[in-house]
């Protein structure tokens, strides 16, 4: 029997217990050579994860926490001009003129003429606006400069412009008289009267 071995030499009239035995020592040496690759190239992997977990702890815990920008809370009323009574359903409109956060924040007066926001940055520029049916509109801008705002808007009917065309006849009828006055005249001046003149002193007195 012939049998070819790892190091090119060969053995001739071996036994068969003998050739099993060096071939399962044969096999046992390659499967711990290839164990050793493998526990190294585990080895490796595993130092890298590790490596590359711990410089992501790092930087995560270099980064510092950013706290949201203060809010203020800002109460809006809105009343009639006349009679001091709550406007319900009216559009209050608050549009941020600065900051990242621009547009449109649009809210509803509830039954007693009110209207609440607290998501608007202190410190930001507000174009305010109230819309209701029947009113003219309110406008104006201004800077949140408090926690805590109250805004206080009375809204008036709105005046028609005077026309031409329309019959004014009911107009009339419904407006107070107008109350004329005489003319004036001036008063009458005076008759003027010239002064008498004396006499020359040189001339003769007249004949008697």
């Amino acid at each position: 029997m012939f049998v070819q071995l790892e190091s090119g030499c060969s053995i001739e009239n071996v036994d068969d217990g003998m050739v099993s035995r060096r071939v399962q020592a044969y096999k046992m040496r390659n499967m711990l050579r290839i164990t050793r690759w493998m526990l190294l190239i585990g080895g490796v992997a595993l130092t890298v994860g590790l490596a590359a977990h711990a410089q992501d702890v790092n930087s995560n815990r270099g980064r510092k926490f950013k706290a949201p920008p203060p809010t203020a809370r800002i109460e809006v009323e809105v009343v009639r001009t006349t009679n001091g009574k709550p406007i319900e359903n009216a559009s209050v409109i608050f549009h941020q003129l600065d900051g990242h956060d621009k547009g449109n924040m649009q809210l509803k007066t509830n039954e007693d003429g009110k209207a609440v926001i607290d998501v608007l940055e202190i410190g930001s520029t507000i174009r305010f606006q109230v819309v209701a049916q029947g009113y003219q509109t309110y406008g104006q801008d201004f800077k949140i400069e408090k926690p805590n705002l109250s805004l206080l808007v009375k809204l008036s009917r709105p005046v028609d412009q005077y026309s031409t065309y329309k019959d004014h006849t009911k107009d009339a009828e419904q407006a107070p008289p107008v109350q004329q006055t005489p003319p004036t005249t001036p008063p009458p001046t005076p008759p003027t009267t010239q002064p008498k003149t004396a006499p020359p002193a040189n001339t003769p007195p007249p004949p008697k």
